[in-house]
C-alpha cells in the first residue's frame, strides 16, 4: 500500500519552501522538473513503508538554483521559482488542496512583510542543488547517502545548588531556596 507522507510549505516572491515530514527515511529520491512537478520517494517506519508523493506546483520552477537537504527527521527542499511573483496556492488546478499539505507557519511571511532578502535561518543546514545532481534526465534526481551524520550542539546544564570555583565563596542560603522552590515545582 502506497503512503504519502506530510508535506509543509512556505513561500518568498522568489522561492518556495518545502518539508517532507518523514523521520529516518531512506533511500530518499527527489525529482524536480522545470514544468513544476515535485516528486519524493523513501521508505520508513520498522517495516519500511513506501512513501510517494507527486505534487503538481502552481507555477514553473528554476531547477538548476533550487536546493535540498536530507535530514533525520525531514527532506527540506528551497524551490526557486522561475518568475518572482506570489502564488496564490501551492499547487495548480482548481480542486481541494489535499489533507497531507499543510502550511508551514514557521516559515510564512506575508506578501507586504516579504523583505527579499534571506530572513531565513536554515541553522547551517547542508544543502545540494537539485541541478547537480544528476540523473538521467538531468533534472536532479536526488538519491540519500548513509555516510551522514547529525550532532547536537553541546550545552552546559547547571542544576539548583551545582558551584563552580567562581561560586566558592558565596553565601549558599540562596542556593537552599533555590532548592526548595525547586523540588517543590517538581513535587506538584
Amino acid at each position: 500500500m502506497r503512503r504519502v507522507p506530510e508535506v509543509k510549505w512556505a513561500q518568498r516572491q522568489d522561492k518556495v519552501f518545502i518539508t517532507v515530514q518523514l523521520p529516518d527515511a531512506k533511500n530518499a529520491k527527489v525529482n524536480l522538473e522545470p514544468e513544476g512537478v515535485f516528486s519524493f520517494s523513501a521508505s520508513a517506519g520498522a517495516e519500511n513503508h513506501l512513501y510517494e508523493l507527486k505534487l503538481e506546483l502552481f507555477d514553473k520552477v528554476n531547477v538548476e538554483e533550487s536546493k535540498i537537504n536530507v535530514g533525520v527527521r525531514s527532506i527540506f527542499c528551497i524551490v526557486e521559482k522561475a518568475e518572482k511573483g506570489w502564488w496564490k496556492k501551492l499547487l495548480r488546478g482548481d480542486g481541494k488542496t489535499p489533507h497531507y499539505v499543510k502550511v508551514d507557519w514557521d516559515k510564512w511571511v506575508d506578501e507586504d512583510e516579504d523583505n527579499g532578502a534571506g530572513d531565513l535561518d536554515l541553522g547551517g543546514m547542508d544543502f545540494s542543488n537539485f541541478g547537480g545532481m544528476g540523473g538521467d534526465d538531468g533534472m536532479g534526481g536526488f538519491e540519500d547517502s548513509d555516510d551522514e551524520e547529525v550532532s547536537k550542539p553541546q550545552q552546559e546544564v547547571r542544576k539548583a545548588g551545582d558551584t563552580n570555583q567562581e561560586e566558592e565563596g558565596e553565601d549558599k542560603s540562596d542556593a537552599g531556596i533555590t532548592e526548595g522552590k525547586t523540588e517543590a515545582a517538581q513535587s506538584t
